[in-house]
């Protein structure tokens, strides 16, 4: 995947490059740095020793020594102190000079940690947007997959109102079934919560039947319609619409924009967009199928018909869905947005897997 954001020690980050958040003197200091420097061992130091300092937003690279990887990029994060120092577009060249080195290496991977969120203090929801909007600035031009990596339990959406938002969407939409599969195994507070969210349920239900009429139930009464002759298997066959690849590509070209300008905005890489032009048959899965009707900026009707051609449909058994139907409904595109409120709810992301 182009751009992933995962749940991960990054010393055990099976890449090319990891990218580690330097001191800007030639010394071990702590966090993530101490890390790396405990698993790569001491040769890692003496190659760091030799660099000496490093200024704020450069990068240099060391051999990964008993990293699994191939090499180390140290990068030295701005301290935060008001937000009126730079220090936004100091945090954004740590990310893009990382990024430029790892070119030059010929790097195909990279791993980065959250630079500057933890001791230097940049505030986590601003150093994320910064990290995203950087790297994804980067891969509009560059092929590369990209991974940021953060510690379990790190959120940056929690007390934000779209937090608020998204966490209401989903209560008001998840389906009953799955609200008690999800409490069954926790009586106690999932009892309560379970409650809650059933008694805002009837509360809904009741709102909706004492604004309805019967006048409006006579018109909502189904009408009988004319049934349509059995086909046999050979009629149907016949009768197949278009594939979801077609789909696509029919829609790509509706746009006048380029196959790359789309395949990057889905957070696809090119080997795999190369697969699916090549074969109109070609099965996504549903992540990818609903990264591209992101990409395409496609209504909630044009989403669900066009993920129904790959087979699919969206439910609100799952909260995966409910997200990116909240997103579509509001007509917000940005897939880092929602891929960071999918990874906030520890659902899996949109793209390439």
């Amino acid at each position: 995947m182009p751009l992933e954001i995962v749940r991960q020690d990054i010393t055990k980050m099976q890449v090319d490059v990891i990218v580690n958040t330097a001191n800007p003197k030639p010394v071990v200091g702590g966090g993530v740095d101490s890390a790396v420097h405990r698993v790569a061992g001491k040769g890692l130091l003496a190659a760091r020793r030799k660099i000496g300092v490093i200024g704020v937003g450069d990068a240099v690279s060391t051999e990964a020594f008993g990293l699994p990887a191939k090499y180390v990029i140290h990068t030295v994060g701005p301290v935060w102190q008001d937000g009126r120092h730079h220090e936004a577009d100091l945090l954004a060249a740590c990310y893009r000079h990382s990024l430029i080195l790892a070119a030059k290496l010929r790097a195909k991977t990279i791993a980065f940690p959250l630079i500057s969120a933890g001791t230097y203090g940049f505030p986590r929801d601003k150093a994320i947007s910064t990290a995203l909007q950087t790297i994804t600035d980067f891969l509009l031009t560059q092929e590369m997959t990209v991974y940021l990596v953060l510690f379990d339990g790190d959120s940056f959406l929690m007390g934000t109102k779209l937090f608020d938002h998204v966490k209401a969407y989903i209560d008001n939409h998840y389906s009953e079934s799955a609200l008690e599969s999800e409490y069954r195994d926790y009586p106690d507070y999932g009892g309560y919560a379970l409650q809650g969210a059933m008694r805002r349920r009837r509360d809904r239900r009741k709102a909706d039947a004492a604004a309805f009429s019967p006048a409006d139930s006579e018109k909502a009464a189904p009408q009988p319609f004319p049934v349509a002759p059995a086909l046999n298997l050979d009629d149907q066959l016949a009768q197949c619409g278009e594939t979801w690849s077609e789909s696509l590509l029919k829609l790509i070209d509706k746009t006048g924009k380029k196959d790359a300008d789309v395949y990057k905005k889905a957070n696809v890489d090119r080997k795999l967009f190369s697969k699916i032009r090549t074969k109109k048959d070609y099965q996504p899965s549903k992540n990818t199928a609903l990264a591209f009707a992101v990409a395409l900026q496609l209504s909630f009707e044009e989403t669900c018909d066009f993920i129904r051609k790959a087979g699919f449909a969206l439910t609100h058994s799952s909260k995966a869905d409910i997200i990116v139907e909240y997103y579509i409904k509001k007509r917000q595109y940005d897939i880092n947005l929602i891929n960071l409120t999918l990874f906030e709810f520890h659902q899996p992301t949109l793209g390439m897997k």
